[in-house]
């Protein structure tokens, strides 16, 4: 499984996360984002709803009688109740319950960089992951040590 470690520097979550998902979806995958305050889980939501000029990213909030239909699913906890393989932890907040995801994004800025740095360590030594870091550059995203 792999996991993708984000260093957010310049772009807040909510302008990285609508750019993932875009390739997720083109891809025929589905998206679970996993944020445990509220307020930034309504956040992340308008980003989906403004993320393409032409159309949105559509998407739901858990708990709806629509969740299971949902390409992108915004939830406070790992179920992911729409089926999906993918997993974007966007408060900073790592949780073991990724690990049973094909793939998880892991966001974390300034604030929670000592919890990154325990979790990369944590799943480093677990032969069943493969992490990866991303860092901004400039405008654009790059694979680093």
């Amino acid at each position: 499984m792999q996991v993708d470690f984000y260093q957010l520097s310049r772009d807040p979550v909510e302008n990285v996360v609508p750019t993932i998902a875009v390739r997720l979806l083109e891809n025929g995958a589905r998206l679970l984002i996993v944020e445990g305050r509220e307020e930034m889980r309504e956040r992340l939501s308008t980003a989906l709803w403004a993320a393409q000029p032409e159309s949105f990213l559509a998407h739901g909030h858990a708990g709806g009688d629509a969740d299971a239909a949902q390409p992108i699913l915004l939830s406070a906890d790992c179920a992911a109740h729409n089926g999906a393989g993918n997993i974007a932890l966007t408060d900073g907040i790592w949780r073991d319950e990724a690990l049973g995801f094909e793939r998880a994004f892991y966001f974390f800025n300034a604030e929670s960089i000592d919890t990154a740095r325990a979790s990369w360590r944590a799943l480093k030594a677990n032969d069943s992951v493969e992490p990866r870091f991303w860092k901004q550059e400039g405008r654009r995203w790059v694979q680093g040590p």
